[in-house]
């Protein structure tokens, strides 16, 4: 009997970001705003979180019109339309619709069928998952074009009430593209998880427990604090250093450190566990916007962009971190 020989599929050796785009929740809100039902002020949001204001969505807006915001903005700045897409991957964990997933409808609204579309679920690391997704795709010659979104409605996921985590939640999407290169422009992804640790980050029940006890109410957002904390601060900054380490560069090569914007002091802490130089631009757009899970990276990126900080061509260190628990990071070359 003959064998047949498979063809396999082969693509570029290198692949870049090749556009950005952002969209951040049109309210502004402030912490004198929601700390009385906390029973809390501006001074301890402050200082427990470096947070002044978030940015939430108004009612009538959707994680899907964040979404499209973000993708059309950074077609165009790629100078691509929704056509040139071969796949469109999505991360959110605030899109309330089981099947067909966000990313197949957003795909059609941006005019990018028949482009492959998934969501994934990898909480606040999920825009650097989608990032690594992309790059292997790219590569591997399964696309050429991909655009990866982190979008969220946070504040759908809200308890007013809630001192654990609900005061530092915001709303907004992040978008690239991502395509071939004739130069390394992604680094390798190092990522991982710990689902021993799911408790840490955690709705309060699940859809089933709610339809078969409709008084436990709108699942909403938990966190442990302090455990969440001490993980970020000490097991994050080594997985930060591994990125580092497998893009081939030092800490003070870098002109850019965007992390997860979870926490002023955890990104205070990791500036210092990485030894980063004073001239490494350091992205703390949580100040104004909150936490945006899977969106605040590339939100937190634009903000650099926006004011001076970094410019085309830069390398950036990115890592997110979250519920799951979950993590990833990868040195990038900007837009």
């Amino acid at each position: 009997m003959t064998r047949t020989t498979l063809t396999q599929a082969s693509g570029p050796a290198f692949t870049r970001i090749l556009g950005l785009g952002a969209a951040r929740g049109e309210l502004t809100v402030t912490n004198d705003d929601i700390a009385g039902p906390i029973d809390s002020s501006d001074e301890w949001i402050r200082q427990r979180t470096g947070i002044v204001t978030r940015r939430r969505a108004a009612e009538g807006t959707g994680v899907l019109d964040l979404a499209e915001t973000a993708a059309r903005s950074a077609l165009e700045n790629a100078g691509l339309t929704g056509a040139d897409l071969d796949a469109v991957v999505f991360s959110t964990v605030t899109y309330f619709n089981q099947t067909p997933s966000a990313a197949v409808v957003l795909a059609d609204r941006i005019g990018a069928t028949p482009a492959a579309a998934w969501d994934i679920s990898a909480a606040c690391a999920g825009y650097c998952y989608a990032i690594g997704q992309a790059d292997a795709l790219v590569r591997a010659g399964s696309a050429r074009h991909v655009l990866v979104i982190g979008a969220e409605k946070m504040s759908d996921i809200i308890d007013p009430t809630d001192r654990s985590i609900s005061f530092l939640l915001g709303d907004g999407a992040g978008a690239v593209v991502i395509g071939p290169s004739d130069t390394p422009g992604i680094g390798p992804t190092v990522w991982g998880s710990d689902g021993s640790r799911a408790h840490d980050i955690r709705q309060t029940h699940s859809w089933l427990e709610l339809r078969e006890d409709p008084s436990l109410g709108w699942p909403t957002l938990r966190q442990e604090g302090p455990s969440v904390f001490k993980w970020a601060v000490w097991q994050m900054a080594p997985v930060a250093q591994q990125a580092l380490d497998a893009a081939g560069v030092r800490a003070d090569q870098i002109d850019a450190f965007i992390p997860h914007q979870a926490n002023q002091r955890i990104i205070d802490q990791m500036i210092k566990q990485l030894g980063l130089p004073e001239s490494v631009a350091v992205a703390r757009d949580i100040a104004d916007t909150g936490n945006t899970s899977s969106a605040s990276i590339p939100l937190a990126t634009e903000r650099l962009y926006r004011e001076g900080l970094v410019h085309s061509g830069d390398l950036a260190l990115q890592i997110g971190f979250g519920a799951g628990l979950v993590y990833a990071a990868q040195v990038i070359v900007l837009p």
